[in-house]
């Protein structure tokens, strides 16, 4: 039996749990970032990051425990040109992502936030494949796309 990527998030811990767990957060700290997040939408771990009580790294490893996506560095890791070519850089950029490597329809892609959805269905529209989602920090994945697209510039 298949599991959507709602049905696999739904099943797991907030990551609000999670980083109080890990003694990252308090109580208090989560409540105001999910006030803001009321007001402002958005991510609990990116408002949490703003409000400077953990580190992006924190919500990688967090997002990892709740969700089981697989980390990779990104930034030390060798990619082909004509993967490269299957999303542009003004998209690569916007959604910190980057694609990984190519088999058949699916597109292994590095992403900051694997659980914007809706940033996956767009990335399946424009390269035509199956996403498999990886994770990294947003500097680690900015750091691989200004060396894998400076000789586009």
């Amino acid at each position: 039996m298949a599991f959507s990527r709602r049905d696999l998030i739904s099943k797991k811990q907030l990551m609000g749990q999670i980083l109080i767990k890990r003694n990252l957060i308090t109580a208090d700290q989560l409540k105001e970032a999910l006030e803001i997040q009321k007001k402002e939408n958005g991510f609990v771990g990116e408002i949490l990051t703003r409000l400077g009580y953990v580190t992006e790294r924190d919500i990688v490893v967090a997002l990892i425990v709740q969700c089981g996506f697989p980390y990779i560095a990104v930034n030390k890791y060798e990619i082909d040109a004509k993967v490269i070519q299957l999303i542009d850089e003004e998209t690569a950029r916007k959604y910190h992502v980057i694609p990984l490597d190519r088999v058949g329809d699916v597109l292994s892609v590095v992403m900051a936030n694997p659980l914007d959805l809706a940033m996956i269905e767009e990335l399946e529209q424009l390269t035509k494949c199956k996403i498999a989602t990886f994770i990294a920090t947003k500097a680690e994945i900015d750091e691989a796309i200004a060396i894998r697209y400076k000789s586009k510039k």
